[in-house]
């Protein structure tokens, strides 16, 4: 129950902070930074986040309780997400892909019915078929 509670609380201050990220009126490199921070704060070295493939990715999340796992992933999801839309060319497809394809393995194994994750799944697919 005290795990349960923690780890609502962590997704809740995330979505506030990333929220709040997304409606400030900062100039693109100090929207960057913020978001190196929220990596760094809430999945783990943003450094690490940016260089290692998906499979280093997707291992990386054992360090988390079982039950933290999949909240954490899509927090970094979002943040992908996010970021893509700071970026152009190969680093934003590379955001994106990595996104949905964290967005893709939630929904797969998931015991909650997301249609908002379904729906940035299409959102993603459909980007990355649309040049920026």
């Amino acid at each position: 129950m005290l795990q349960q509670d923690y780890i609502l609380r962590i997704i809740r201050e995330f979505a506030e902070a990333l929220s709040l990220l997304r409606r400030e009126k900062k100039d693109v490199r100090q929207k960057e930074e913020a978001l190196l921070k929220l990596y760094d704060a809430y999945v783990g070295d943003n450094i690490f986040y940016h260089t290692a493939t998906i499979d280093d990715i997707m291992d990386s999340f054992r360090r988390f309780p079982e039950e933290e796992r999949l909240d954490r992933m899509e927090m970094l999801a979002e943040l992908y997400y996010a970021e893509s839309d700071l970026k152009t060319g190969i680093a934003r497809e590379q955001l994106l892909n990595n996104a949905r394809q964290l967005f893709i393995f939630i929904d797969q194994h998931s015991r909650t019915l997301s249609l908002a994750r379904q729906q940035r799944i299409i959102a993603i697919e459909k980007s990355l078929n649309t040049p920026k």
